[in-house]
């Protein structure tokens, strides 16, 4: 049930965009100079955000207004496989410090990045945001996706019992500038169009693709996430979690295929059966963002040209 809270803005506030340097964070926090704001960020190397005492007293000396709380251990299948330690434990205590110490400090909002793979495996779909716990989780995540549901429930915690401005947004499967672009820890988009790329320019006869191709997977413009974001940090305020999709899935052969266009790859692609396909399908029920005055704007293929396009500008910068 939505709550009432007015509306508010973010001109003159202090916006703490936690995990600028990736994919989410770099997104956000690029849309939000357009606001007369102080924006503050801070460095791995600076905070470690795993430890409570750090980052308490960093908040409590900075004193942020708005936390986007993008900041996660994130990787592919392979990386979810070979690091469950790493991604439950650097992810429950990321999202647990930030958003205790948000409370100790009385942030006026705070938006949480959740992940789609929140959801149970054997669910409808498209998901809705009350499928949250109605299964068994997909094993090849659960581990990140037990993490984030932490989170999740821990923003709805502090909502319910001190009345915590804090909301959670479940995007769905993300691509575009500042991802990671290697097998293990990155998404499939980046994996697949680092992994075309490399293959046209060293001329080899054939690429190959994990799974059977046959998934369906839904895709957003990470351009789009941080728009909605931002508009839910105005406009949204509830315990229960929002969904943010495109509204369109593909499946993993058909999108394999745009990148090989894209790209402008001529070898063929195999696909390795070998490999596990993770979940059959994963599309969101994105009905309640638009019905409170939001929808993407970037299709798939528009999207998928100005990844590349910023993927050869940025030769010096990409995350590997």
């Amino acid at each position: 049930m939505e709550e009432k809270k007015s509306r508010i803005s973010l001109d003159n506030k202090k916006i703490w965009v936690v995990g600028h340097n990736g994919m989410v964070g770099n997104s956000i926090l690029k849309k939000l100079k357009k606001y007369k704001s102080n924006l503050l960020v801070t460095e791995k190397k600076d905070l470690d955000l795993r430890c409570q005492e750090k980052v308490q007293n960093w908040m409590k000396r900075k004193k942020p207004e708005v936390i986007f709380l993008a900041a996660a251990k994130v990787g592919g299948i392979a990386a979810n496989m070979a690091f469950p330690r790493d991604f439950l434990y650097d992810n429950v205590m990321i999202s647990f410090n930030i958003i205790n110490s948000a409370k100790l400090i009385n942030v006026n909002k705070l938006v949480y990045l959740g992940s789609s793979c929140i959801y149970p495996k054997n669910v409808k779909q498209p998901f809705v945001e009350d499928s949250l716990l109605k299964g068994e989780l997909e094993s090849s995540n659960q581990w990140y996706s037990l993490a984030k549901i932490a989170g999740i429930k821990l923003c709805e915690a502090f909502r319910i019992q001190d009345n915590c401005n804090f909301i959670s947004v479940m995007p769905t499967n993300l691509y575009g500038p500042m991802d990671k672009f290697d097998d293990i820890n990155g998404h499939v988009p980046a994996a697949l169009l680092n992994r075309f790329h490399l293959a046209k320019i060293n001329d080899l006869p054939k690429v190959t693709v994990w799974g059977s191709g046959t998934p369906l997977r839904e895709f957003l413009y990470v351009d789009d996430l941080a728009d909605a974001c931002i508009f839910l940090a105005k406009n949204y305020n509830s315990s229960q979690l929002i969904n943010v999709g495109s509204g369109y899935e593909i499946s993993i052969k058909k999108f394999a295929n745009l990148i090989k266009e894209i790209v402008g790859y001529k070898g063929k692609i195999i696909f390795d059966s070998s490999k596990p396909d993770g979940m059959k399908r994963k599309m969101l029920n994105s009905e309640k963002i638009k019905k409170i005055g939001w929808k993407p704007r970037i299709s798939l293929k528009k999207g998928l040209k100005l990844f590349y396009k910023w993927y050869l500008n940025n030769q010096n910068i990409l995350r590997r």
